[in-house]
């Protein structure tokens, strides 16, 4: 693939719109991270509140994203994503305004998060399924290579930025530069053209998650997958989110700096990845992502055996690669062989499966840790972890899933300049 296939993307002036709303989308939500979480200790100083927010995020997130993918499914996904994206603005708007003005309480960003939890479920599967319908099939490699790039490159700059932001004016003024980005997100959105889709006729919202549920669990590979990476999400959140700091802190040969070192070598091997990827066709594409996410787990096992800095930042720098191999390969198996109305719903259900035991990782693995001793739980983390990767390339379904063969340009016109 040259250079000029791999950015041929943005000449399609729709993805081209789509890819600027993403851009300045993504940007925002990196940086508010930060912002939001000085906003909540500048109100309750104090870990618990932090977490009931981020919680008050989360689980109506979860909850509904479901409903999310059947409205996704049967409405202009360009249309979705626009009134979602306004409602963010709205709700991260009057989180930034009552804490410039100081009246906010810790209930009303509480319930303020709810509200974005709940719009975040309906977004999230008109985004993932918004780029088979603005690029033709043969497109597709390329043109999630270019959204990767961008994400990876904002999750380093994105917390800068927001921490500088929070320093220079404040964390209620970088909420509110937050929730410009979204506005700016939804207007960016207003040019671009979607082929129309065929209307089915009108169904209960139970009758559509229940044919997405009968798609899911007779489609072999998707299942298997998401089921798998139902225990390998918790896995990793429990390892390096929640013990790896602390074992890192008690390191002398690690430390807090050296952490940030570890962290950031991992968002260069996706970024470096993504690149790769905007050159290199990537043939069976959940073979190889299993074999890249399996990577994944070297870091837990080195962490646990002999936490030495260097080897550290080298295996989580392809640690890293391996993921960004795995996400290319993930979209690329479900916009290639998931009909359109349908793949909202199947992106709902895979982050469901996903995510839904996240929060078993977070709490469990530390008192687990005090338990059976930390070394020992991120060596035997990590063992389970490339374990459950081998074994879901037991699965032929997932092994053989090839590239789709293209699909003509000429049948993909819509936004091309």
């Amino acid at each position: 693939m040259t250079w000029a296939a791999s950015f041929a993307p943005l000449r399609n002036r729709s993805f081209a719109w789509y890819f600027a709303s993403r851009l300045v989308n993504t940007f925002g939500g990196m940086m508010a991270n930060i912002a939001l979480a000085f906003a909540v200790l500048d109100i309750d100083d104090s870990p618990a509140a932090l977490g009931q927010v981020l919680a008050a995020h989360t689980i109506p997130m979860v909850v509904l994203l479901l409903w999310g993918g059947v409205i996704s499914d049967r409405f202009p996904r360009t249309v979705v994503l626009q009134a979602s994206n306004l409602a963010s603005a709205v709700t991260q708007g009057l989180i930034a305004f009552l804490v410039i003005t100081g009246a906010a309480e810790l209930w009303m960003v509480i319930v303020l998060s709810v509200v974005h939890g709940a719009v975040s479920a309906i977004a999230f599967p008109a985004m993932a399924s918004m780029v088979p319908q603005l690029v033709p099939r043969d497109a597709l490699q390329p043109a999630n290579a270019l959204l990767s790039l961008t994400r990876n490159g904002l999750a380093v700059l994105g917390p800068t930025v927001g921490a500088l932001l929070v320093v220079s004016i404040g964390s209620g003024w970088a909420l509110a530069v937050d929730a410009a980005t979204w506005f700016v997100a939804a207007v960016l959105l207003v040019p671009v053209k979607v082929p129309p889709r065929e209307r089915k006729a009108s169904t209960s919202t139970i009758a559509e998650l229940r044919e997405g549920w009968t798609f899911f669990w007779s489609t072999t590979w998707l299942w298997v997958v998401v089921v798998a990476f139902g225990v390998l999400n918790m896995i990793h959140v429990g390892t390096m989110q929640t013990l790896g700091p602390a074992v890192a802190e008690d390191t002398a040969a690690v430390g807090r700096q050296g952490w940030g070192l570890v962290l950031s070598a991992e968002a260069v091997g996706l970024l470096v990845m993504a690149v790769v990827l905007l050159r290199v066709r990537l043939e069976r594409p959940l073979l190889w992502g299993m074999a890249g996410i399996s990577l994944a787990s070297v870091p837990m096992v080195m962490l646990g055996v002999d936490p030495v800095l260097l080897a550290l930042v080298l295996a989580a720098f392809v640690g890293g690669a391996g993921i960004e191999v795995f996400s290319m390969g993930w979209n690329l198996a479900m916009q290639e062989n998931i009909d359109d109305d349908m793949l909202s719903r199947a992106y709902s259900y895979d982050a469901l499966g996903s995510f839904v035991a996240m929060p078993i990782g977070q709490l469990l693995w530390g008192p687990l840790a005090l338990w059976l001793g930390a070394s020992e739980v991120l060596v035997g983390s990590g063992v389970a972890y490339a374990l459950i990767c081998a074994a879901v390339l037991c699965s032929q379904s997932v092994r053989d899933l090839p590239r789709a063969a293209a699909t003509p340009v000429a049948e993909v016109t819509s936004g091309t300049s």
